[in-house]
């Protein structure tokens, strides 16, 4: 039976998307690469064969970069478990990495369609999967009712509640139970999020810890010898390097700021900024511009000669680049931001990170990296430039808090195992997704 709340969604949906239609379509076009492929958003995609006997159809979302990194361990567990792995994703960058790291792992790769009735309807009609998996904080109504009526298994792993997503759902009567209620399963990355879960109204026995897949993620690897032809092409030099990875407005400015700061105190210091988002590359050239910085961007191609400032305004790169750095802030955490980015890969690599004071979608592991002494807080811009400038002086403390920061993640490590072990019962007992669609 499908619920009043349902029907007041399908009722609101379209218009809600219509009026930010024209703000998201912007963005789309600033992104680019989201024109390949659109048709799948509207539900369009090619009807599958019914799903081999034997094999479990797996319809796997992830929204973009982040999530589907994490998701790596498992799709390889999945595969090698037999699974038929159907793949989509939110942007055009997690469709790119989604065909470069997984294309062997997925049958079908696509776009996530938009949670309105008729679409969302036509891509599982087209799908037909027998269990559904959810990556972090995947909350669609529709999609869920999709699943529910067909009798479907859905489970979150990696789940997680930002304090955003919680106060929200805990002020709004109902909206709870009509995006967590209909899923079979809540594989919680934190004892946090698993409380915060319960007290939503999620029964306990729906939810597990498993702990962050982000944990799990196998460090890159940069030899010595590639690291300096990287920093060649960069433009920078061989001095002590700060990182500003994943920033967000403003955050660039502040870095700058900290970066000069370093070099007024007789440092060779260097700059590497990795924005967020590649399409601010103009509004990080205007802050170059203002601040009279002398920069280079990476996608314009090797640097020919040294240059103050170097900004790598791709996409994918960050792992690889975070090996030059000696200490990195991790983006949006800095007031205005308060949610940050992860700083996971850069623990895995031994690096010492500054950390914003805005760091609610990694509350956990922002907590457990400064108590292990692998990370400082810096509260605002100043005391950003105060810490980096020590930090690059100081190669002894720069070399234990590395310590401190490997050892965090050695210890943390086998959400992977212990997330496969918890979707094992769905593969070997797979829901008949034969019932007819609405």
């Amino acid at each position: 039976m499908t619920s009043p709340l349902l029907w007041l969604y399908r009722a609101l949906f379209t218009p809600a998307l219509l009026a930010l239609a024209p703000r998201y379509g912007l963005r789309m076009i600033r992104r680019g690469g989201y024109g390949p492929g659109f048709s799948q958003r509207l539900g369009w995609l090619a009807p599958l064969p019914p799903p081999t006997p034997g094999r479990t159809r797996v319809w796997v979302q992830a929204v973009s970069v982040g999530e589907l990194l994490a998701l790596g361990p498992v799709l390889r567990g999945l595969h090698a478990a037999g699974a038929e792995i159907v793949l989509t994703t939110t942007t055009s960058t997690g469709r790119r990495l989604a065909a470069e790291r997984y294309g062997s792992l997925a049958s079908t790769l696509a776009y996530f369609p938009l949670d309105a009735w008729p679409c969302s309807a036509a891509a599982w009609r087209a799908l037909q999967p027998q269990l559904v998996v959810l990556a972090e904080g995947e909350r669609w109504p529709e999609h869920l009712h999709q699943a529910a009526h067909r009798g479907v298994p859905v489970v979150c792993v990696n789940a997680r509640l930002s304090d955003r997503s919680f106060r929200r759902l805990s002020r709004v009567p109902g909206l709870a139970p009509l995006v967590l209620g209909r899923r079979t399963r809540f594989l919680a990355a934190s004892a946090l999020d698993a409380n915060r879960l319960v007290r939503l109204g999620v029964s306990e026995d729906r939810v597990s810890i498993t702990g962050n897949l982000k944990l799990d993620v196998t460090p890159s690897t940069c030899p010595p010898a590639e690291q300096v032809r990287l920093r060649r092409e960069l433009g920078l030099g061989a001095g002590p390097l700060l990182l500003g990875a994943s920033t967000w407005a403003g955050e660039e400015a502040a870095l700058l700021a900290a970066w000069r700061q370093a070099r007024a105190q007789g440092l060779e210091a260097q700059l590497l900024l990795v924005p967020r988002h590649a399409e601010r590359r103009g509004e990080v050239q205007q802050t170059l511009h203002t601040a009279g910085v002398r920069g280079h961007f990476r996608t314009d191609g090797p640097a020919p000669s040294p240059v103050e400032v170097a900004v790598a305004d791709t996409t994918g790169e960050l792992a690889l680049l975070t090996h030059l750095a000696d200490v990195v802030f991790v983006g949006k955490s800095l007031p205005p931001h308060t949610e940050g980015q992860s700083p996971v890969e850069a623990a895995a690599l031994g690096k010492t990170l500054l950390l914003g004071p805005g760091m609610s979608n990694f509350r956990t592991v922002a907590g457990e990296l400064l108590a292990a002494g692998a990370a400082e807080t810096v509260a605002t811009p100043a005391a950003l430039a105060a810490a980096a400038t020590r930090l690059l002086s100081d190669p002894a403390t720069l070399a234990a808090r590395g310590q401190a920061a490997e050892a965090w993640h050695a210890r943390n490590r086998g959400a992977a195992d212990r997330t496969l072990a918890a979707l094992q019962p769905f593969l070997t007992a797979p829901a008949a997704a034969a019932r007819p669609g609405c």
